[in-house]
């Protein structure tokens, strides 16, 4: 009996399948990652670079500090009246040069016409007791009075030129000078205007007063600073106050002077530390003859500190990637890798190594830019 035709077949077919199955080859495995950061250069490349051992050396770190100009306080007066009085007229202007002594506003003021009035009184009434104890001297010589009379008269005298004296005083106090009153003795006439003077050369920064205001003593009506020198001030964060002492040189940047460099010396170190802002306030003298530095200008103070041992790599060896520092590091004798590093600031053409290299590597000091050009193009390759 014939065994049925489609069982054979099927069997057949299915020993082929799996036959070519076996001849398959397998598939190719997956080609490992390149690091973008690793490049490999010919001999002729190699001439063109410059490795040298990454060593260690002295440097002096640059402290940098927000500042701001000040006027210098031992150089201000901030100016008012002596007496209560009606402002009649201003003759200095907001900007206006002044020297010591120069008049700056005058006001009438009752109160001083009335404090010259008291003064004549007083210095008639002393010289009647003076002229009074003149004739008693003369009466007591001539038996006419006794020792009590004279005695009388004299004390009497004494109160009299004591009252002038006050009231002498008392003018002073006004504002009135001595050759004033020596006038106002001799004329003896009583004038209400007082003026309002500077004391002491400079320039008038503020002034608070318009003609017919009421002004008292203690209103500041004018403020004239000297702003041949002004002061530098700086707020120095707690965790580096060690780093500034009084009289050390420093130096200041000013953004509004295109970055001009000034230089002078620390006046003032604060003994105590601000508690809200925890920093310690410094000072800055700086010379200011040519009046290019104003008050509440911006400005950056520089401070140097000690000098420190830290590794070092040049300038020229810095490669500036993706806004972070970096340098080539020589693996072997074609190899090279760009590695991130965190540097210092540059003194002297060479950079502080915070992290990121050990001392002794070879680091490439020149051809870095080549180098990195030679990287980017090798990646866009593939």
């Amino acid at each position: 009996m014939k065994r049925p035709l489609f069982p054979v077949l099927a069997a057949a077919l299915l020993a082929a399948s799996l036959s070519g199955c076996g001849d398959k080859e397998k598939p190719a495995a997956a080609a490992a990652p390149v690091d973008p950061s690793l490049v490999t250069v010919q001999a002729d490349f190699l001439q063109r670079l410059k490795v040298s051992p990454v060593g260690e050396g002295e440097v002096t770190e640059t402290l940098r500090v927000p500042a701001r100009i000040e006027v210098d306080e031992q150089r201000v007066a901030r100016i008012g009246a002596t007496v209560t009085g009606r402002v009649t007229q201003i003759h200095a202007a907001l900007g206006q040069r002044v020297t010591r002594g120069e008049q700056l506003a005058t006001l009438h003021s009752t109160e001083l016409s009335a404090a010259q009035l008291a003064y004549l009184k007083a210095l008639s009434q002393a010289e009647l007791q003076r002229r009074a104890v003149e004739r008693a001297k003369l009466l007591f010589a001539s038996d006419v009075i006794g020792a009590a009379e004279l005695q009388r008269r004299e004390s009497e005298l004494s109160q009299a030129q004591a009252e002038m004296q006050a009231s002498h005083d008392q003018l002073r106090v006004l504002g009135m000078s001595e050759s004033a009153t020596a006038r106002l003795a001799a004329t003896r006439t009583v004038h209400s205007l007082s003026s309002i003077t500077a004391t002491l050369d400079g320039t008038v920064i503020e002034r608070k007063v318009t003609p017919g205001q009421v002004v008292q003593p203690a209103d500041a009506l004018f403020t004239v600073a000297d702003l041949s020198h002004v002061w530098l001030v700086a707020e120095v964060p707690e965790q580096q106050a060690a780093l500034v002492k009084k009289g050390e040189a420093a130096q200041a940047e000013v953004s509004a002077l295109n970055g001009k460099r000034i230089a002078g010396r620390l006046i003032y170190v604060a003994d105590i530390v601000n508690p809200d802002r925890r920093t310690v306030t410094v000072r800055m003298d700086v010379d200011n003859a040519d009046r290019l530095l104003k008050p509440e200008m911006l400005a950056s103070m520089l401070i140097q500190g000690a000098p420190q041992r830290r590794l070092l790599v040049p300038a020229a060896a810095v490669v500036r990637e993706d806004n972070k520092d970096h340098v080539f590091v020589q693996l072997d004798g074609t190899r090279f890798q760009l590695r991130p590093v965190v540097l210092g600031q540059e003194s002297n053409g060479h950079v502080p190594v915070q992290s990121g290299l050990k001392g002794g590597e070879p680091v490439v000091t020149e051809g870095a830019f080549h180098l990195n050009n030679e990287r980017k193009r090798k990646e866009l390759e593939g």
